[in-house]
């Protein structure tokens, strides 16, 4: 009874957060208007930039002032998405430690 009971717990936990997942939007939209939108709303500027899958560029934008950052992602159609958006962004730089050093 008691693994009957786990097995429906988990599967009830699953489903909620399957479609919490699925029930969030992305916004996107032309490139030029977002980062123009990002910097007259927020004060941000790009902080960082990558390469990811699909050629895809990530960029980091944040602002020094007010701590709110935006991660976007832009394809190589010119379109681009809001991937996360938060605050209290911290621009560091750390260095890795040789393998034999203590973390």
């Amino acid at each position: 009874m008691q693994k009957t009971l786990f097995a429906l717990s988990l599967g009830f936990g699953l489903a909620i957060m399957a479609t919490a997942a699925n029930s969030q939007t992305t916004s996107c939209g032309d490139r030029d208007k977002v980062v123009t939108s990002l910097a007259e709303k927020y004060g941000e500027t790009r902080q960082g930039i990558g390469l990811g899958r699909n050629n895809g560029v990530m960029e980091i934008y944040a602002s020094d002032e007010t701590g709110t950052w935006t991660i976007l992602v832009t394809l190589p159609t010119g379109q681009a998405c809001l991937i996360a958006a938060g605050e209290s962004f911290e621009n560091l730089s750390e260095t890795l430690k040789d393998a034999g050093e203590d973390a």
